[in-house]
Formats: structure tokens, sequence, C-alpha cells
């Protein structure tokens, strides 16, 4: 009997913003970047992905502009191409979206280092409610200075620094979510005390950290999920043992399946060492697929695509990814070999430079034509067929679990993944025909496990809950 092939988790990855990883294209005549501030453009994006059974669409966000290229602290060419500027907060459109959906789940990114835990926790259990459990987490720490200094920072927090200060933040928020407020504490109508909540199942949580004070309690009574399904993006040392901790999926972005392979191995390693089940983590990569009924139709797509980008918006990109401004180096310049270049930028160019056409000068021209379209991802480019084998490749090469799928053009890239793409990955038996539990919770349809809501019992947080008919975990009770 052959093995069952491993089904795709499919996500949409998108940004409340004109442009997201497409500086420019808002001029594409097909693009519907300018209705990022409208909520019916939201909704109808939700409804038409949940038709087609993705998983989720995940919100990348960022707290300041990209400032560095042509710096310091300026924004002249990150505005006129709107490259992830301006943008709106994510979580308040989740239950308009959530409204007029069932299955489909909802990523929103926040921050650990601008955010209260106490705040945070509200923030979400509230739209945890409001979706009937549909949202997740995608827990970051931040990058930009442009971000810290407009948090009333000098400059950012260092990058470790700012890890033990999320690992403590998430014991907060755990404490919050899973043990502030016993299972069993709302009581039923009609419930022979006549009373909302039983007030010896709400509790403070005693949380005295080294970075913060918060007694509790919780101001929120438990939603479908408690803790919403918990997304991480970290690749650095810090944050792949910050992922193997705390994540129940990961997103890693590489060029190639070879280049992502060994973060892979290295997280699931990770994970299994804390006693977790480490296929059990979801890990998802994020690519640019434009595919089209032929290899050369999708290249002459990509092409015409690809005119309408801005090339200092996506230098201005790079600069806030990298933190290094191009505009001091030579036109010229092929950063492959620059001495005067850091070895980070070096590193990166010779990546990209393995995946494209030999010959290219690595340039600041080619440089911004490479990220003009999908970033510093991986791209896919071709038939359906072509574009299905190099997933799969992926999915053999990395023990990746699936996609996050970035677009060129909103909606029209999701569409033609939709029309052309699913069809070819149901018929390989490698997607879905419909979510595993409809109606379900994120967590339920992310892991396939119908009443599996909560955390896992091998996951951190979950050594706080307070289950029905129990003393409050020992250590929450103050002493």
């Amino acid at each position: 009997m052959a093995e069952k092939k491993k089904q795709y988790i499919i996500n949409a990855f998108a940004m409340q913003a004109p442009g997201h990883l497409n500086p420019g294209l808002f001029k594409y005549p097909k693009d519907e970047g300018r209705k990022y501030n409208s909520i019916h453009h939201w909704m109808e994006l939700a409804k038409e992905l949940e038709e087609a059974k993705f998983h989720a669409i995940f919100f990348a966000d960022v707290l300041g502009g990209y400032d560095v290229y042509k710096g310091p602290a300026n924004l002249g060419p990150t505005i006129p191409a709107a490259s992830q500027f301006p943008i709106n907060d994510p979580l308040y459109t989740i239950p308009a979206m959530a409204a007029v959906t069932e299955s489909i789940g909802f990523g929103v990114t926040a921050s650990t280092t601008y955010e209260a835990p106490y705040a945070m926790a509200r923030r979400f259990s509230t739209v945890d409610h409001l979706s009937n459990g549909r949202v997740a987490w995608n827990i970051v720490t931040s990058y930009l200075d442009s971000a810290a200094r407009n948090f009333s920072l000098d400059t950012q927090i260092e990058h470790d620094e700012r890890y033990r200060i999320a690992n403590e933040y998430m014991e907060v928020v755990y404490k919050l979510w899973e043990g502030s407020w016993r299972d069993d504490a709302v009581l039923p109508p009609g419930n022979s005390q006549g009373a909302y909540a039983d007030p010896k199942g709400v509790a403070e949580i005693h949380h005295k950290g080294k970075y913060f004070n918060v007694p509790g309690p919780h101001l929120c009574e438990p939603s479908r999920q408690r803790t919403p399904f918990l997304f991480q993006a970290g690749t650095s040392t810090a944050g792949r043992a910050f992922a193997a901790t705390h994540a129940e999926a990961i997103f890693l972005n590489g060029h190639t399946p070879e280049l992502v392979k060994p973060s892979v191995e290295s997280i699931r390693k990770q994970a299994a060492d804390l006693g977790r089940d480490p296929q059990s983590i979801k890990i998802v990569t994020g690519l640019l697929v434009i595919v089209a009924e032929t290899d050369e139709a999708a290249q002459e797509k990509y092409k015409e695509l690809a005119s309408y980008g801005d090339h200092e918006g996506a230098l201005a990109l790079f600069g806030g990814w990298s933190g290094y401004d191009l505009s001091k180096y030579v036109d010229d310049e092929d950063f492959r070999f620059s001495e005067a270049a850091p070895p980070a930028v070096r590193s990166m160019v010779n990546h990209w430079a393995q995946v494209s056409p030999q010959g290219l000068t690595w340039n600041k021209k080619t440089i911004a034509e490479w990220l003009i379209l999908g970033g510093n991802g991986a791209k896919l480019i071709g038939s359906p067929s072509t574009v299905a084998n190099e997933l799969e490749r992926w999915v053999e090469v990395a023990d990746v679990d699936g996609f996050n799928f970035s677009y060129a053009s909103v909606p029209e890239t999701f569409r033609d993944i939709v029309t052309l793409l699913l069809p070819e990955l149901r018929k390989r038996g490698l997607f879905w025909e419909d979510y595993a539990v409809p109606g379900g919770s994120l967590r339920e349809n992310y892991l396939g496990q119908k009443s599996q809501n909560r955390l896992s019992e091998s996951h951190p947080g979950a050594k706080y809950t307070w289950k029905a008919g129990e003393e409050q975990p020992a250590s929450l009770r103050g002493s």
C-alpha cells in the first residue's frame, strides 16, 4: 500500500497596508491594495479564501517605518512606494472577517516588546471569543529602530534581551489565560447560586518577576481556545530556542529547501529535548507563487507585475530588514564580492544568486529587482504542475508542513492559486477538500484533531491550567 502523503497547511500571507512584499504594486491596474482600509475588502477576501479552504490568513505587522535607506530616520523612499506604510493594526478587523466565515483562522502579529502582557492577554481573549476560537498570535519581539524610538527608547533593546523579556512575558499570559479562571468558573443559566460566575473560581496569579509584576486576575472569562494558537517566526539562535519552547507553528523563510532544512531539524530537536512532540510543531515556509497555465505565461506575468514595482521602495524594505543602508555604496558595486559590504549582506546576496539566472551583477539595481515581488522569500513561477513539483520538493527536503503564500497583487495572486494551483494539489492528494473540523477552532484545524481546542499537555503553558473541580495550580497562589 502506498504511503499516505502529507496534506499541506496553506495560509494567505497579508498585511493591512497598501503594499506588503510588493512595493509600488498598488499602481498595477488589478491590484486592490488601496482598499486596505475598507472592512468590506477584508471580509470579501476572508470569504473567498474560506471557500477555497485556506487554513488561515496570516497578517504581518510592523510598529515603525522603514527609514534606514538614505537615512538615518528617512521615510522619503518608503512613503511613495507604500512600502508597508501606511499600515493599520490587523486585530480590529478579525471579528468582522469571522462574522462572515465559519472555519478559516486568523493569525495576528503582535510584539512582546512594546505592550504590557496584561493588556495583550485581554485583546486576544476578546478576539478569540468573537471569532469562536479562530485567532492565532504570531509572537514577535520587533526589529525596527524606528519602532523603538516611537516607544520612547533611544534604540532597540538588545536582541537576546528582547527574547529574555519575551520568555517571562509568555509566562505571564499563560497564567492569565490558563490559570486565572477555573474551567467551570462561569456558571450555567438558572444555577442555584443565581450568580454569573463562582468567585472561588476566579483568582489572582501573583506574578512577580524580573520584568513584570502582574497580580491579576484576567479581565476576560475563558474563551474557546483560552490561549490563542501560537505562531512564531524567529530564526536566530535565541529565536529558535524561543520557538521550540512556545510555538505551535513556526514560520521559516529561506531561498531553497536545502537552506531551510537545518533550521527545521534544529527546532524539532530542541522541542524534543524540552519534552515536546517535535512533529506536533507545524512548520511553514513563506513563498511567492506566480502561477499561470504554462511556464511561459507565468514568466510573462511575473515580468508584467514587476514592471510596476518601485526600486527605491524595495531598497527601503531591505534597509529595515537588514539594518544596512545600500545608498552608501556605488551603483555598480557587486555585493557578492564587495569587501566594503558587511558579511551579512554578502551572504544574503550570494544565496539569492544561487537561485537566480547566471551572469547577473548583484548591484543595487539587481537587489531591488529581486525584492520587488515577494521580498526576501523564495519565488516559484510556473504552471500548476511546475509549482506543485517544487512544493513537493520543499516538503520532502526540508520537512516543512505547509506554506505561507504572499501576493504580488491582491486578490489576484490568491485567485490564481485557488483556480490553478489548488486543483493540482488536490489531484495529488496534497491539500484537503474541506476543513478537518468545519466550524472548529484554529487549533483544531491546524492540528487536524477534533476537540483539540487547548494547549497540548506537553506545552509549557499547560502546567498553569486550572481544571474544573480542582484547586488553582500551586505555582499561581500567593505566598
